[in-house]
């Protein structure tokens, strides 16, 4: 088995306490994993990210970018490193997504055909083609231990008619995804070292903002009978009110039994709900991409996530740490003065310090969330 999920606490809230086993070691979920989108966690090195957190436990988990990686250094590159793992160092499970959320990014840069998609790269202006069976293709080379099937992310706002011929699209390429996965699974760089085991493939739920075609993504998407199901197509613009309530209405349609990913999200309190709704992973750019613009969260008395911006003048001699009741490595040694200075400054050092407190912040969340979870029920679903 390369995924075996086991549920160990549930709430009647919908939220649970998880055990994920992938062939890159165990992740307790609910779980924030830290994007790392060119095999790199922005600012932040990798010892660093196996020691923050609680009880310096670090991260889990973590993100690698298939577009960015394909288009830089290569995957055939990656693959002759042995694989992302390897490649960065990081012994860890990892998840690559697909592409298709940084093709749709492009915009004008690309051509979406039943086929495939045909676009133009960001770095070079060079003319590529991803295709469902293609995508496979990197994201096995590249060899995470979780892969997601092709997808196209419908722009917001569009038409429920826009959005149900988009959506149909990514079932018809779901399908292939998984029938070219399965062909070539055992091409993954280190199947042999491993034992046998094999990637993970996870669909994508797509449907807008739609209630009816959010159900009906989900229950096609179940009938395929992949080891876990994404959420996407969400943070991209609606309001807030709105993403809840595709995530609480998706949520209902997905198997209890099998890992529930929340792609692209979000703030620490909106992790935090969503978490308690039953969301088992989620991942986002906004620690580090946050930190690296000077902003930095932390708690106030009532336990409330408060946002600073560390360079305005009024932490100019502020002798306190970011957070007084933080664990991490920042708010133990360093005052809200000094990462002012820093910023201010220009020194890339600010960037990497306030990165690695907002990453502790997010995965402290998390360990809370999990700590906090009582015993409603238990159950264990092994996953071919």
């Amino acid at each position: 088995m390369a995924l075996t999920f086991e549920i160990k606490k549930a709430a009647e809230s919908g939220g649970r306490r998880a055990s994920l086993a992938l062939p890159h070691g165990v992740v307790q979920t609910p779980v924030f994993m830290p994007v790392g989108t060119v095999a790199s966690v922005k600012a932040v090195e990798q010892g660093v990210l196996e020691r923050i957190g609680p009880e310096s436990r670090g991260a889990q988990i973590i993100l690698a970018n298939t577009y960015h990686l394909y288009l830089r250094p290569g995957h055939e590159l990656v693959r002759r490193m042995g694989g992302v793992h390897r490649f960065m160092s990081w012994e860890r499970p990892m998840l690559t997504d697909s592409g298709g959320f940084q093709v749709f990014s492009l915009s004008g840069l690309r051509k979406v055909t039943p086929e495939g998609v045909e676009f133009r790269s960001h770095l070079d202006g060079s003319k590529h083609f991803f295709s469902p069976e293609h995508s496979m293709d990197v994201q096995i080379a590249l060899g995470a231990d979780i892969a997601m099937v092709f997808d196209e992310c419908v722009e917001t706002p569009a038409t429920w008619e826009r959005t149900r011929e988009s959506m149909g699209l990514t079932h018809a390429w779901a399908q292939r995804s998984k029938d070219h996965f399965d062909a070539n699974k055992h091409l993954v760089p280190w199947f042999a070292e491993k034992g046998g085991q094999t990637q993970n493939l996870f669909g994508i739920v797509q449907g807008g903002m739609y209630v009816d075609l959010r159900k009906e993504s989900a229950e096609r998407l179940v009938e395929m009978d992949l080891p876990g199901y994404a959420i996407g197509g969400l943070a991209v613009g609606e309001p807030r009110e709105v993403t809840r309530e595709m995530i609480a209405r998706t949520l209902e349609w997905l198997p209890k039994d099998k890992p529930r990913y929340v792609m692209g999200v979000g703030y620490p309190d909106e992790i935090e709900e969503y978490a308690k709704m039953g969301v088992d992973m989620m991942d986002c750019v906004l620690p580090t991409r946050a930190g690296r613009h000077g902003l930095v969260f932390a708690r106030d008395s009532d336990g409330n996530v408060v946002r600073m911006n560390i360079k305005r003048k009024e932490y100019a001699e502020d002798s306190a740490p970011i957070d007084a009741a933080c664990g991490c490595m920042v708010c133990a040694r360093y005052t809200r003065a000094y990462l002012r200075h820093l910023f201010v400054a220009g020194e890339p050092l600010g960037l990497t310090l306030n990165s690695v407190h907002n990453l502790h912040f997010y995965l402290a969340t998390m360990e809370r969330v999990r700590s906090e979870l009582k015993v409603v029920s238990k159950e264990k679903a092994p996953i071919e």
